[in-house]
């Protein structure tokens, strides 16, 4: 990849930065504000529209999700418009059906969304599901299906997803995780035949093998993805993982085709990476990079060679050469404060 786009969210600031990825560069193209304590988005590339999830503030009583086009060659985002939610804001936002549908996982008001969108959009919610803690959602590739992950539940709420935006709970309806683990995001492969979710309490990723046909999901295991040379404890709900030393996970990532995963832990600022067999399993590298001070969220390039990585204790993101497992620091950009989410487009 030679020329690129990346956006960060910068809580802290209200604002997202666009970079440009050139060669083994990034460059700072624009600083979009008035984005109250965004922390999360999701893009779609093929109208460059970037809908982001805002909370309270800059006159506005509720939290929303504000529709904003991407001018590529400027880096500059402009508003298009705004939903408000008044039940709390999201904490994840994805797309389905080319763009058509819009899903949404609110952690602090424990529901999850579907909405239609058009023209930018973003119309009432169709269907409304609730679980506590909701940290994220995503839908299979063809659109079918859809994932919620609950990390005050400990599982994985499972539903066929219709072009209307309408939810229809799966056979069963939900998945467990390992009690007390504090499932937070996932992922798909490419062929959809399995999800990774990774855990904030336990420090893992957990391996689901996928049924195409009817979306169901089958737990089969997992890996560790936290440094057992720090010292870290098993966290839990309610606890200050950095007052008391605790493991506390955040994002995690496909990489090198789908045969590895990367997953990032906070307290001992730590990124490492998972292999990922044929059959779907997986096995821990072993091998720890020191990044950014509490890394939230990161992203890797679509052709593998690059990852970003933004901290909630930084004003500053950190390009990495990636080459299996082993990662090179080659730059670090100024951002913005409280950095969280990052997303090549």
């Amino acid at each position: 990849m030679t020329d690129s786009l990346v956006l960060v969210a910068n809580a802290g600031d209200g604002s997202i930065s666009t970079f440009r990825l050139v060669g083994d560069s990034l460059e700072r193209l624009a600083v979009t504000g008035d984005l109250a304590g965004t922390s999360t988005f999701v893009v779609d590339t093929d109208r460059d529209l970037v809908y982001a999830g805002v909370k309270p503030g800059g006159g506005r009583e509720s939290a929303g999700i504000v529709t904003l086009r991407l001018d590529r060659s400027s880096g500059a985002l402009s508003v298009v418009s705004r939903r408000d939610l008044p039940g709390g804001g999201m904490n994840y936002l994805a797309l389905a059906h080319a763009g058509t549908v819009l899903l949404g996982a609110s952690y602090g008001g424990g529901y999850g969304i579907t909405a239609i969108v058009e023209d930018g959009v973003v119309g009432e919610p169709v269907s409304r599901i609730e679980y506590p803690n909701l940290h994220s959602v995503l839908p299979s590739a063809d659109g079918r299906f859809a994932y919620f992950v609950s990390l005050g539940a400990d599982l994985i709420a499972q539903y066929a997803l219709g072009a209307d935006a309408a939810l229809t709970p799966l056979d069963p309806p939900a998945v467990e995780a390992p009690t007390g683990s504090g499932p937070r995001h996932l992922v798909l492969n490419a062929a959809d035949d399995a999800v990774y979710v990774n855990t904030e309490f336990t420090g893992q990723v957990l391996h689901y093998a996928r049924d195409t046909e009817t979306g169901a999901l089958e737990r089969h295991g997992g890996a560790d993805v936290f440094d057992p040379t720090q010292g870290l404890s098993v966290s839990r709900f309610g606890a200050d993982p950095r007052e008391e030393h605790l493991i506390w996970g955040a994002d995690l990532q496909l990489a090198d085709g789908g045969h590895r995963i990367w997953a990032s832990e906070r307290t001992a600022a730590t990124l490492s990476s998972a292999a990922v067999a044929a059959d779907g399993s997986l096995r821990s590298s072993g091998e720890f990079v020191a990044t950014e001070p509490q890394p939230r969220g990161f992203a890797v390039s679509p052709d593998g060679a690059h990852i970003v990585v933004a901290g909630e204790l930084s004003t500053t993101v950190s390009l990495y050469a990636a080459d299996g497992d082993r990662l090179q620091l080659l730059q670090q950009a100024e951002t913005g404060r409280g950095a969280n989410w990052v997303r090549f487009v």
